[in-house]
């Protein structure tokens, strides 16, 4: 059966240092918290790496974040991994649940999430199955 949820979430990137041979490169480390209201009722925390170009308006990342909470009453847990690029100013991202990574009552948790950024507020849509 497919499901779909909405719903806010308020996010604290927090710089974290890159390993030495890194260290001078256009590449960024950051550390994630979040908070996700309504449906999905969670925290998560999560790594994400990024890179900056010389072009104004293009980079990318790539992140993972363990999610915990209840998603429509259903307690457990799951991570999701984004991969996100901006090229010269036009985004792309995908956000999906890591396969067999769903616990508890979230056992067989699939599905893809959408985020999208409005008056500096943060939405998610979350498109999912449970099997």
């Amino acid at each position: 059966m497919n499901f779909h949820v909405s719903g806010t979430f308020d996010v604290k990137m927090t710089p974290q240092p890159l390993h030495d041979a890194a260290a001078g490169s256009t590449l960024g480390r950051m550390a994630l918290d979040k908070r996700f209201h309504g449906e999905l009722d969670a925290t998560s925390r999560g790594e994400m790496l990024a890179a900056g170009t010389a072009v104004q308006g293009s980079a990318g990342y790539v992140a993972l974040e363990q999610v915990s909470g209840t998603l429509q009453g259903r307690r457990g847990s799951f991570v999701l991994q984004h991969s996100g690029s901006m090229n010269r100013g036009v985004p792309s991202l995908s956000l999906s649940v890591v396969p067999d990574s769903g616990t508890d009552a979230l056992l067989g948790l699939a599905g893809r999430m959408a985020i999208r950024i409005e008056d500096g507020q943060h939405f998610y849509d979350f498109d999912f199955t449970l099997g």
